[in-house]
């Protein structure tokens, strides 16, 4: 059950503060933004996306697990990072490094938030093909897009992080699809998970067009000038409840619709398209 008031250690908490505590998240994301930047940038090579990938052990590793999956292998294994991302491809591996990321921060029990491990790893990759799904149609950056879907939880990881030193009792129910734990979250501590999640996205140097996305999950006609990456995350985690639960959740508002040109009917084809590709990293994922 959830606390009725907050507690001594998360009384005049901020977001930041909270951050700045859990020293023990990995940093691989950190990786992503600049990924982002290179594969839009057509001046640079597979070289340097090679080298970046190189800096992180757990990423490449991944990296090299998933190229010689039978998804990819065919038979053939292949023993450096640079043959991986040949292998694999240009247009895919900023796919297949945002899922080596995934791996190392998204695979754990939330036990603030009753999720198992495998919950928050399934959420997490549906909303970010969701949100991919989602930048096809509407023309934004598939990329950045992707990302904050993949990690539109990470504050979720935080908070239960923080917790377990802090508030080992504490218990928030996801009664909501698209609210999740934000209405008790508030109350307990002053802010909610999507603002300690824009607030590590700061921290990781994320760009603002990454971080306020999330940051206005729940609310997003207040983005300001990112209030339409903001909406596109807010639908796509209507996509992913969809794919993830046994219930369809309420249509998203008219507003959102209208922000993203979309249709009640549009949406229902789009749940289709998710499962199709979580199934598609089920195969991938083989390893």
């Amino acid at each position: 059950m959830t606390p009725a008031c907050p507690t001594p250690a998360s009384q005049g908490l901020k977001p930041d503060e909270m951050v700045q505590d859990v020293t023990h998240l990995p940093s691989a994301p950190r990786v992503l933004p600049r990924l982002e930047s290179l594969l839009s940038d057509p001046n640079s090579s597979m070289d340097e996306v090679v080298q970046l990938i190189r800096l992180d052990l757990g990423i490449a590793t991944r990296v090299l697990q998933v190229a010689n999956s039978a998804y990819y292998s065919k038979g053939n294994r292949c023993l450096t990072v640079d043959e991986s991302v040949n292998r694999v491809g240009y247009d895919q591996v900023f796919d297949l490094v945002a899922y080596a990321v995934a791996t190392q921060v998204l695979v754990r029990p939330l036990t603030v938030y009753g999720l198992e491990a495998d919950d928050l790893w399934k959420r997490s990759v549906a909303c970010a093909c969701a949100a991919d799904i989602l930048a096809i149609h509407t023309g934004m950056d598939r990329n950045i897009a992707y990302t904050n879907g993949l990690l539109h939880a990470i504050g979720m990881v935080v908070i239960n992080e923080w917790a377990a030193r802090n508030a080992p009792a504490l218990q928030f129910r996801l009664d909501d699809p698209l609210r999740e734990a934000s209405e008790l979250e508030r109350p307990f501590f002053g802010f909610n998970q999507a603002e300690v999640g824009a607030a590590l996205l700061r921290l990781w140097d994320f760009p603002r067009e990454m971080s306020e996305p999330v940051r206005w999950q729940y609310a997003p006609r207040f983005g300001a000038g990112h209030a339409r990456q903001a909406h596109l995350l807010y639908v796509a985690k209507w996509l992913r409840t969809a794919v993830c639960t046994t219930r369809t959740p309420d249509y998203p508002g008219a507003d959102a619709l209208k922000v993203l040109s979309l249709s009640p009917e549009l949406l229902k084809q789009m749940i289709r398209s998710v499962e199709e590709r979580m199934d598609e990293i089920a195969s991938l994922l083989e390893v």
